[in-house]
């Protein structure tokens, strides 16, 4: 048992973010797993089409997926600069965008690191309301579509940060916590990263799954999603370290549970809508 424990604790050291490298182009398994999220996003969605017989090509589900993709990346991103780091970008602006950065005087590929998942979700949501009104089809009729999946997606790009040793939690003295290089303080840390990757990811795409039938109206399954996501990331902030330069930043509240109290509040609105939608489309009784 020790020995296990042992082993659990110092994993993260044991961890290389590169898989391999082709020059000074490092292959990293942060953005392997971004594939692997869409690529498991869309064979959900190619699932769903087939066994609930939806009214889709998988043409246009690839297509949305792939303005999804933008969404994520430019939201994220911005997200990330708005939310965390905006003094820090104003004052070297190219890095938002730019993948290559000069260290000890070469210059070097080190990719667009730093993504808000907020804002990443709120450029998908942008992404699918320009996509729905090109095909002139409800919008929420689409994201209920492909939201089923993205949980699941959602799970390996956590797993991405547990390798890169980001993210981690706060210090713990029990047995599950590890150490992480990054942390420089030696401590045993929560590794927040994997609790995000199982609530966040695995039991809210049970959820998802288990409702993609049962349905009441269009919109329910994307208010599911950001309500649930909202509600377990707010609970998993107490055990992720605020990020050093926001700190606690109303009361004792971090910035994430601020923004996933926001994503309750617009999971509560998406309900609304698509209740009142469905009811104007519902002919009264006689």
């Amino acid at each position: 048992m020790n020995s296990f424990i042992d082993w659990w604790q110092h994993l993260p050291s044991q961890m290389d973010p590169v898989i391999f490298s082709i020059g000074n182009f490092p292959l990293r398994w942060y953005g392997t797993m971004y594939i692997a999220s869409f690529a498991v996003t869309y064979l959900i969605v190619k699932y769903r089409i087939k066994d609930e017989k939806l009214p889709y090509t998988l043409d246009f589900v690839a297509d949305a997926i792939m303005w999804a993709i933008v969404g994520v990346i430019l939201g994220g991103r911005l997200g990330y600069v708005i939310f965390y780091g905006f003094a820090d970008f104003i004052q070297d602006p190219i890095r938002i965008i730019s993948p290559v950065a000069k260290m000890n005087g070469h210059w070097r590929f080190t990719g667009i690191s730093g993504m808000s998942f907020h804002g990443g979700i709120s450029g998908v949501a942008i992404a699918f309301w320009l996509y729905a009104r090109k095909f002139k089809m409800k919008y929420f009729e689409l994201t209920d579509m492909i939201m089923v999946g993205i949980p699941l997606g959602y799970f390996f790009g956590r797993i991405g940060n547990f390798i890169n040793g980001e993210l981690y939690g706060r210090v713990t003295q029990s047995w599950i916590g590890m150490y992480f290089p990054h942390a420089k303080d030696g401590l045993l840390r929560h590794p927040s990263q994997l609790y995000e990757a199982f609530f966040e990811g695995i039991v809210l795409f049970a959820l998802l799954f288990a409702f993609r039938k049962k349905s009441p109206f269009f919109g329910f399954l994307s208010g599911l999603f950001i309500f649930g996501y909202g509600f377990v990331r707010f609970f998993i902030e107490y055990f992720r370290q605020p990020d050093a330069h926001l700190g606690f930043v109303i009361g004792n509240f971090s910035m994430g549970q601020v923004l996933c109290f926001a994503m309750m509040l617009a999971a509560m609105l998406v309900w609304w809508l698509g209740y009142t939608q469905k009811m104007k489309s519902e002919p009264l009784p006689k």
